[in-house]
Parts: structure tokens; sequence; C-alpha cells
């Protein structure tokens, strides 16, 4: 019966949908209507309101929409969608100033006399207003009411302009910021957290270990990172559209003529460019650059693009004067000196020390005065305007509410969905699929395709992702990243604006375009695009790096990037490595070779033996490296074998396991005396039956197959294991030696206090005593290898606090630590001229290899080769 209310689920939605029914209103509603029919008819069929629900009853998945949903947005630390009303109103504030006019108008008079050009210059005005505005249908608009008649004018074909423009204005769905973009980064959250649980789940049910290893962990996303994953692939559909354009502008002039510009090119032209494009490309770069950089957050990015799009109106909306660009200069000087301030002041309130601390703040204060001065009269110009302000307001609010709304909804869809075992049929459809992922995944792309028929974007992403996004995120054969798969479910659904019948830019523009273009022509133009999208999707399927690279780089090079120790990083850090002995081995054998010798007779002992030891590891390091690139053979080439068979096996017990969630059903209905309880036994019997004929077709050969595979992979990861730590233990007696010697200067600080320790003493009282002992032991605490000394200063300090005070011990605990404090000066100093700039050149040798993973963050050559290896998608199922 679940699959029935199932089926009835969908096609209540389906109708309501079709029906023009409010998309907010009709997800909800076929949730609450096909939930209270179950639980009526489960009433009346068997006396229990849960009888028809996978698991669960009524009011608990009625209520699971609402939880979900306040649950997510309503935690501070989830605040994705914060960004949603933000974009909205710089987007329309953009459009409303009218800056799609003056781009289009000068971006054809430069563009124009190339063949094609008029053409390219929507595509690259498309792009522009798509990293600022990226508001499908005014941009459509703007395209269609200004390029359309000047393009048919200069003899362009009618399907070639109509498909340029529809295509060129959906660009502002994969090219950031992008709403769509911030919702699919909220609904993968989501679905990581449960593919993590799901492989967290296949590996205990495989390999019966506990826990899952760190480094086959699904990393979740973020607004910031699908920004940065979608910028290359947007580029490269606006490329893809210029060459195209260009193609048919070679091959059918006639389709595409170049259009001479009648005036010339001269300084005032120039003029008109830099107007025209220098401020939409400053709010890209604030907004784009601050995410980019790690300077702002994309809540804060989209604050600043508000505000940015504020000035920009308050100028373009303004009749004309003298004071018409003030309000923008404002702005601009005080960014300008608020980057002077940062760059050259200690700005830290809490830390003001001198003078110029104190000149600094005051002269940030000026810039940001400057700036709210700029902000404050922007606005009151566009709220005097046309009423520009409350417009925007008003139509930002109206959209912002329509998305959460329709949020709201899907999740209760979502819910209802799981309800009645949805998620379960969907994910053992695609598991039970011959092909493996790629298969699985060119099914959703197909079906996410084909919905884009007939659902807009944003509820083919809160409906259909939230479903299928875990099962493809949890699969270990492809193991792809989860930015990746939203910027590929991003550029699918960009098609659903331009597939008939209902591709909404194709609605806006048949409501601006001349009779003369008919609606037949605009379906035939998209087609060609339609296409290029698709090899789009190709394209990036087939090299995930231009997904991957920006975010991953942009994690690993920023203030805040994880140290090398982090576990996800080992493998790529081991590859450099690996590259890097083969390439600088000899160098490194050389530099370990001299550290070895060194002259370390007046080193303490204990710091001699430790670095000589580290020395000896840090020569293990290379045999340890050697023997994983063996292994690393090894698995590849016994890959060769135990794939096929490996994947045999764990289809049957993929199956097995779907049966044991289905008996366990049963038998939890026959338990509660659901159903006719003979024809559930009897279901039971020939589960059981079944998957005993499945366990049985599992080859003889399986457990010596599985099990030879299984002891290199158990080498390989103890190997790896015994490096990691080898490593470690060559290169932290380097740095402690190191900061033991540069501890000299430090040491020769405390000859005075403690020498006056030593003549105060027998004149000092218990209290007197114990905090000027203590001043001595924190001085002496932040030198390093001091702790011998602080010792005996806390031994001399509790002789003389205690019951039964020893002055005379005290004196001696002090004359020790006197007499220590001059060896190690004595010592340290000698190392400091001697032994130091040795250590340091056998550090500078070996810092970038063995001693990577110590190191506080990646340096930036290794963190961009750990970038590039990090970007490419790695195939870890056969450790499942």
């Amino acid at each position: 019966m679940e699959i029935f209310f199932l089926l009835l689920l969908i096609v209540i939605m389906a109708t309501a949908l079709g029906s023009g029914y409010p998309v907010a209103f009709a997800l909800p509603g076929a949730a609450i209507i096909t939930v209270l029919l179950a639980a009526g008819s489960g009433y009346i069929f068997t006396g229990s309101t849960d009888a028809f629900f996978e698991s669960g009853g009524p009011s608990q998945w009625l209520s699971a929409g609402v939880t979900n949903l306040r649950g997510v947005y309503w935690e501070p630390e989830r605040d994705t969608l914060i960004a949603i009303p933000l974009f909205i109103f710089m987007g329309i504030m953009l459009q409303r100033s009218k800056i799609a006019e003056d781009l289009l108008v000068t971006m054809a008079q430069l563009f124009g006399p190339i063949p094609g050009g008029l053409g390219i210059s929507v595509v690259v005005v498309g792009a522009l207003l798509a990293a600022t505005t990226g508001i499908v249908g005014a941009t459509v608009v703007a395209m269609g009411l200004i390029s359309l008649p000047a393009m048919m004018r200069n003899g362009y074909a009618n399907p070639l302009s109509s498909g340029i423009i529809a295509a060129s204005g959906t660009l502002g769905q994969i090219i950031p910021p992008s709403i769509v973009l911030i919702i699919l980064a909220d609904q993968l959250a989501s679905a990581t957290d449960q593919a993590g649980q799901s492989r967290q789940a296949l590996y205990r049910a495989v390999t019966g270990e506990i826990s899952m290893p760190s480094e086959y962990a699904i990393v979740s996303t973020s607004a910031g990172n699908m920004f940065l994953g979608a910028l290359v692939p947007g580029l490269l559909l606006v490329g893809l559209y210029i060459l195209f354009i260009l193609g048919v502008a070679i091959l059918r002039p006639k389709y595409a003529p170049a259009v001479p510009y009648e005036g010339k090119y001269d300084f005032k032209f120039a003029g008109q460019v830099f107007l025209a494009m220098v401020p939409p490309l400053a709010l890209i770069i604030l907004v784009l650059g601050s995410i980019i950089a790690g300077v702002a957050t994309v809540n804060q990015a989209g604050a600043i693009g508000a505000v940015g799009a504020m000035i920009m109106a308050g100028y373009r909306l303004h009749p004309g004067g003298r004071l018409r660009y003030i309000p923008a200069a404002l702005a601009l000087l005080g960014l300008t000196l608020l980057v002077f301030v940062i760059e050259n002041f200690n700005t830290n309130i809490q830390n003001v020390q001198t003078d110029r601390d104190i000149l600094g703040i005051k002269l940030a204060l000026v810039g940001v005065g400057m700036i709210v001065v700029s902000i404050a009269w922007s606005g009151y110009r566009a709220y005097r305007t046309d009423n520009a302000l409350q417009g925007v307001m008003v139509e930002t609010a109206k959209t912002t509410s329509l998305v959460f709304i329709i949020l709201l909804g899907a999740a209760m869809l979502t819910a209802a969905f799981r309800a009645f075992g949805g998620e379960e049929l969907v994910k053992h459809f695609l598991e039970g699929l011959p092909g493996g992922f790629w298969t699985k995944f060119v099914i959703v792309m197909a079906v996410i395709f084909v919905l884009g028929f007939f659902l807009d974007f944003i509820e083919i992403a809160v409906v259909v992702v939230p479903i299928v996004a875990p099962i493809l995120l949890a699969d270990p054969e492809a193991n792809v990243s989860a930015v990746w798969l939203g910027v590929m479910i991003g550029l699918n659904i960009q098609t659903s604006f331009l597939t008939p019948p209902f591709g909404f830019a194709l609605f806006y523009l048949r409501g601006v375009a001349p009779a003369a273009v008919r609606t037949i022509q605009i379906y035939k133009g998209v087609v060609a695009f339609i296409c290029l999208q698709i090899a789009a999707l190709v394209i990036v399927a087939a090299y995930p790096p231009l997904v991957n690279y920006l975010p991953t780089r942009s994690a690993l090079t920023s203030e805040t990037a994880p140290p090398p120790v982090n576990p996800a990083l080992q493998f790529c850090i081991e590859n450099y490595v690996a590259e890097q002995f083969d390439q600088n081995g000899e160098a490194i054998r050389t530099a370990i070779d001299k550290a070895a010798v060194l002259d370390l007779s007046y080193v303490p002992e204990d710091l001699a033996d430790d670095f000589l030891e580290g020395v000896e590891n840090a020569r293990e390091s290379f045999a340890l490296m050697q023997r994983i690139e063996d292994l690393k053979v090894q698995l590849r080439e016994g890959a060769v074998e135990y794939r096929p068979e490996h994947s045999v096996v764990r289809g049957l017990e993929r199956d097995a396991r779907q049966i044991d969630t289905i008996l366990e059903d049963l038998r939890l209905r026959i338990s509660r005396g659901f159903g006719d309880e003979e024809v559930l036994t009897a279901r039971v019997e020939r589960l059981e039956a079944e998957k005993e004929a499945l366990m049985s077709r599992i080859p003889d050969t399986w457990e010596v197959t599985e099990a030879t595979y299984g002891e290199i992979t158990a080498e390989d990861r103890s190997t790896r294991n015994i490096y990691r730590r080898t490593v470690d233990q060559a290169y932290q007696p380097l740095v402690e030696l190191k900061q033991v010697i540069g501890g000299a200067e430090g040491l020769a600080a405390l000859t005075a206090p403690i020498d006056a320790l030593a003549t105060d003493l027998p004149s000092m009282d218990r209290e007197t005593a114990d905090e000027r002992f203590k001043e001595a032991e924190r001085m002496v605490g932040e030198v390093a290898g001091s702790s011998d000394i602080r010792t005996l200063l806390s031994d001399a300090r509790r002789e003389i606090d205690s019951r039964s005070p020893n002055p005379e011990r005290a004196a001696e605990l002090v004359a020790e630590a006197q007499a220590l404090l001059a060896s190690e000066q004595e010592w340290r100093s000698r190392a400091a001229r001697e032994l130091l700039p040795e250590l340091q050149a056998y550090d500078l040798a070996i810092q970038g290899t063995i001693g990577l993973r110590q190191q506080p963050r990646l340096p930036r050559t290794q963190a961009l080769y750990v970038a590039s290896c990090s970007a490419k998608h790695r195939d870890i199922s056969l450790n499942f």
C-alpha cells in the first residue's frame, strides 16, 4: 500500500502543478492530502493510522517538513539562505538602474564590426549581467527589447538571434552569484550528512570495522564553494556560445553579418566603454573577489553587492548635474582610505598602544563615515527618483517570500515521499542498475533534464536534489565531491529555462519579441544552445578539476587553511613527497648526510640523541616511501582481477541487505498484528529463500581473492601510517633543537632576575619570595628548553613556602639554577654561532617534504599541488 500512496502523492502533485496551481501550495498540499488519506485508510482497514507508512505515523511526517525547515533555517550556524534576499535586492536594483541598456548599446558598438559581433556582444553582456543581476527574466526582456530589433535590422537570422538572447539570459543561473547555487548548496549540505552516514554504514557492513578512516569521508559544500566551483564552467559555457556564433558567422555569413560602427573609435567612445563596463566589473570584483580571496563570506559579499548596487543606482538614476557622481566618488575614496589604513596601521581597538595606532583608527573612522554618507545619499536618491528603492524592496520581499514558501513546501513534500518509502525505492532502483555510479548519474541527469521541460529550477532543486544527491554522494566508486555534483545539477537545471514547452526564457522573449519573430523560430533557435549546454555538462563531467580546483585552492591557501597533518590531505601530500624524492632525492639525502655528521659534542645528550634519531628517521622515510609506491603498483595490478569479482559480490550483498530491510519490516508487522499473518509469514519465508539463493551465487574463490587483495590494502595502510609517524619523528627533534638554541638571548635576559633572587633570598619574607619566584618562573617558562631551570626555582620557592622553611636549601637550589643557566647560555651561544646555520640549511632542505606534515599550513607550492591532486575524483570503492 505504501507504493500506492507514493504514486498518489506524485499524481496529486503533478496534477496541481499542471493545472497552474501555485507551486508554494501544490507541494505541501499534495503532502498533507496524501498523508491524511494514508492515515485514514490505515485506521479504517487495520485500526491503526500508522499501518500504511514505512515507519512512524501521520503526525510525525506532517510535522517533519516544518521541523526540518526550522532546524535548518533557524539555527544560527546554518545561515546560507540569508544571502538570497541580499543578492535578489542587488539584482533588482541593478535592473532598475538600467545598467543592462548601457552595456548592450556599448558592447554592440564595440563588437559589431566583427563577424557575429552583435551576437557576441549579447553573450558578453549576458555574462556580465549574470555576475551582477542574475535575474533571468529582466535580462532576457532587456536584451529582447534592445538587441533583438537591432539584430533583425542588420540581417541576423531570427532563430539565431532569439537563441542567442534566450541562452545568454540564462547564464545568471550558473555564473555566480546565483540564487540557484545558494539553494543547491543548502540542499547539498543536508544531503552530504545523509550520504556520510550511508557510507559509514556501508563501510561497517562490508569490513566489520566500527569507524571509517576520515580520508574516505564526504566533504560538504557551501555557497562560497559553489560560487567558486561554478565560475569556470560558467565561463566555459560563455566560450562555447561565442565559438558557436563565430562558427555560424564564418560558415553562414548571412546569418550573422558584421555591423560597422558609424561613429569613431576615439577617446569619447573609450570613455563610454569605460563608464558602461567599469561599474559592473568593479561590483563583480568586489563581490566575487571578496569570496575568492577569503575576505568575506557569501552573506557578507551579498551585503557588499546590495550596497554597491544601490550606490550605482544613485548616480545612474540621477537626472544629471555636477553632483551626479559625488556619492560614488565618496564611496570609492572611503574604500581606498580603508585599504590604506588596513595595510599600514594596527586597527585592533583592544590592542591600541601608540599614537600611530590611534591615528589609524581615526582614519578608519573617516573612511567608514565617507562610505556611510555615500550609502545614505545614494539610498535617498533611489528613494526619491521614481520611488525606485521602495519598488526594489517590495519586489525583493515578494521574491524572497516565494523562495522560502517553496522551500517549506518542498520540505513537507520530501518528508511525505520518505514516509511512504520513496527514498528507499529510488535508492534500490539506482543501486540495482548495472554500470555503477555513472549509470546512476546519467539517469539522474536525464530525469532532471526532462523535468526541466515542465518544472522551474527551484522546484527541481528542492524536490529532486534531496532525494537523489545522498545516493550519488554516498557511492565510493566515483567518490564525487558535493560541489561538483551541485554544479553539474546547476548546469543541467539551467536548461529548464530553454526547454519547450515551459521554458521561462522562451516566454519572456516571446512577450517582447516583434510579431515577425514566430514562436517556432524561438524554439528552433534555442536547440543549438541546449546542445551546447549538454556539451558543457559532458566536458565538466569528464574533467572534474574544472569545478573542484578553485574551491580546493581557495581553501588550502586561505588564512584558515587546514594544517598539513589533516588526514584528508595525506594521499595527495604523499604523492607530492614521492615526486620530490624522485626528482630531488639526491639533494635531500645529501642534506641528511651532512646533518648526521654535525658536531653535537657540546649539545646536551638528550637533545643530541633525539636529533640523530630524527636524522635516521629521515633516512628511513625514503625506503618507506618507496614501499608505498611499490604497493601502489601492486594495488593497481591486483585491482584488475579483484574489481570484477568485488563488483559482483558487493552487488549480491547489497541485494541481500535490501532483503534484510524488508524482512525486518515484515517481522515488525507480524509482531504488531498488522495485516494477514499467514500471508506475511509466507512472504518472509520466500524472501529468506531468495536471500539464501543470492548468497549462494557468491563465487567460491571470493574469500581467497578478498584476503589476497586485503593483505595488500592492509599493508598499504600500515606502511602509510608508519611513514607518517616516521617523518613526524624525523622533523620534530630538529624543530625542538632550533627552538632551544634560539632561546639563547632569552636566557641572557634571565641572568639579572635570577642573580637578584639569589642576593635577596635571605632577607625575603614568604609573600615576597612567592611573588618574586613565580615571576622568575614565568619568565623562564617562556624560553624553550628551560624546564630544568624552572623546576629548580619552583623547588626553591616551595622550600621557602613550606611549613618548615629551609632558606639554606632554597639558596642551594637557586645556586644550581644559576650554574645551569650559565651552562645553558654557554652551549646555546656557541650553537647559535656554529650549529644553527647548519640546522637552518637542513631544515630548508627537508621542510617541504619530510617536514611538510609539521608545518602550520601548506606552503604555496605544495598547496597548489595538493589542490590540483584533490580536485580529481579518486575511486575508493575497493576499500568498501
